[in-house]
């Protein structure tokens, strides 16, 4: 069963991955809000892709007898001045969960929990891929942030996510 120690820190993760859940709806309605329909598409998928990562992680407390413990998910900004600001701080909040992950892993290795380190390598992966999309989007931001039509262009490609 589920360590104490450890069960605190997945919850710890469950909120983080809330919050950051909070923080994509707010760049979707955001980006919405500026014709950015292609991008708040985005923002919205990744959204729902963070509270799906909170629910792997609150399933998994569930069956190794741990329990649930929901915490307040903290104010989040509101309006970005740029698609380009908006996936600077995606690459910011992207590269934290990583190191917050990385923690967890230390964790469950030094207490020898060999079900919390199979359950994190997924998550391990799933963020080099999580920096990697933020990353490539901001280099692209950058390359066309001065030419409407690109952006445009770009907007609709990530609008097919």
């Amino acid at each position: 069963m589920v360590n104490s120690k450890m069960e605190a820190a997945l919850n710890e993760q469950v909120n983080s991955e809330l919050s950051s859940a909070y923080l994509y709806l707010s760049m979707s309605y955001d980006m919405d809000s500026k014709g950015y329909e292609g991008m708040a598409c985005w923002f919205a998928l990744q959204a729902k892709e963070e509270f799906e990562h909170a629910t792997r992680i609150m399933k998994f407390i569930g069956e190794t007898g741990g329990k649930v413990k929901l915490e307040p998910i903290g104010k989040v900004r509101q309006e970005w001045d740029s698609p380009k600001n908006a996936f600077e701080e995606v690459l910011a909040t992207e590269t934290n969960v990583t190191g917050k992950i990385h923690r967890l892993m230390d964790m469950a290795v030094e207490l020898k929990d060999y079900a919390t380190q199979n359950m994190l390598s997924w998550f391990v992966g799933e963020q080099v891929e999580e920096e990697d999309s933020a990353r490539k989007i901001l280099e692209k931001l950058k390359k066309v942030e001065d030419s409407p039509a690109a952006m445009c262009a770009l907007d609709a490609q990530l609008g097919k996510r």
